[in-house]
């Protein structure tokens, strides 16, 4: 049985909501937010522009959802919806609004005739998790980035920005009240649901809500999603995987540094064979090795 409402942090749902003619309204009214704009700041029409072919890099694989636009203004904006916080993310959030401004520039233009750039990104995960230091300063769960003068704190060279959505921050529960929480709300729970809630019955969400209805899908659409879904789970599951093994080879380096110097203070000399023990040995091995050196304060004859 299909769930009432997709997914919209996937490929094509998002771009079904934000990244189509019909419903560029519901675009404006997520960067409106997002940029926390008011009054004649406001954005009031958007022009869609093609987006450039992705470089198919197997650790950018099912983490990109890209829209591209200009307003009424000329300033461009980079909309991306990120599900994996995988290596190298930071830099290429970079890389593609560093290079939207400069591909504005042809050879018949001045540098004066470059508009502003802004890269929003969502996030579903948190990029910058809270500190530990006590009194350490705390990125919140919308935030904006520009450059600073850092002796004085002055912002000035804003000709590219940035804007992040950290979904995982969310914190106002089942009745959201601001727009902001709002459209949190809508993109961690859509999947979820199965009405449209009090909190988002208006617009623009209820219209997005019901652009992300199952029951509009045709067959063919409801099976490229479903493809969608389970191939970001495969994503989703590699990179535990590798999290999981990557945290794994950190307790063995550790493990081999700490029976070395285990045995260097009990006095125990770590012959050749030994030493292979130490650079081959798994896990388990080195962990059954640790509690026989601590027990019987030598080498052990067997493992």
């Amino acid at each position: 049985m299909r769930p009432v409402f997709a997914d919209p942090k996937t490929d094509f749902i998002f771009k079904r909501i934000f990244g189509s003619e019909p419903h560029k309204h519901l675009l404006i009214e997520l960067l409106n937010t997002l940029l926390e704009l008011e009054g004649d700041r406001r954005i009031r029409d958007l022009t869609y522009l093609p987006a450039e072919q992705m470089v198919p890099l197997p650790e950018m694989k099912l983490s990109i959802v890209d829209v591209k636009c200009v307003d009424q203004r000329g300033t461009e904006y980079v909309v991306e919806m990120q599900l994996f916080n995988v290596q190298g993310f930071e830099e290429r959030v970079v890389y593609n609004a560093s290079k939207a401004f400069v591909m504005q520039l042809r050879s018949s233009e001045d540098y004066p005739g470059l508009a502003d750039v802004v890269g929003v990104t969502i996030c579903d995960f948190e990029l910058w998790p809270k500190p530990f230091e006590p009194g350490a300063p705390t990125v919140p769960m919308l935030s904006r980035w520009r450059m600073q003068e850092q002796h004085t704190g002055a912002n000035g060279l804003g000709q590219v920005q940035y804007v992040f959505l950290e979904l995982r921050k969310y914190q106002a529960g089942p009745h959201p009240q601001s727009f902001l929480d709002k459209w949190t709300y809508f993109f961690r729970e859509a999947e979820n649901l199965d009405v449209i809630p009090p909190e988002l019955d208006e617009a623009p969400f209820r219209e997005a809500l019901e652009v992300a209805r199952m029951a509009g899908m045709s067959d063919a659409e409801y099976e490229a999603y479903e493809r969608a879904k389970m191939a970001e789970q495969d994503a989703r599951g590699a990179l535990e995987k590798a999290k999981e093994e990557g945290e794994a080879r950190g307790r063995v380096k550790e493990l081999r540094r700490r029976l070395a110097e285990l045995c260097e203070l009990l006095g125990i000399e770590i012959a050749d064979e030994h030493r292979e023990v130490l650079t081959t040995a798994n896990l388990a091995r080195l962990e059954k090795l640790w509690d026989r050196i601590r027990q019987e304060r030598r080498w052990p004859g067997e493992l």
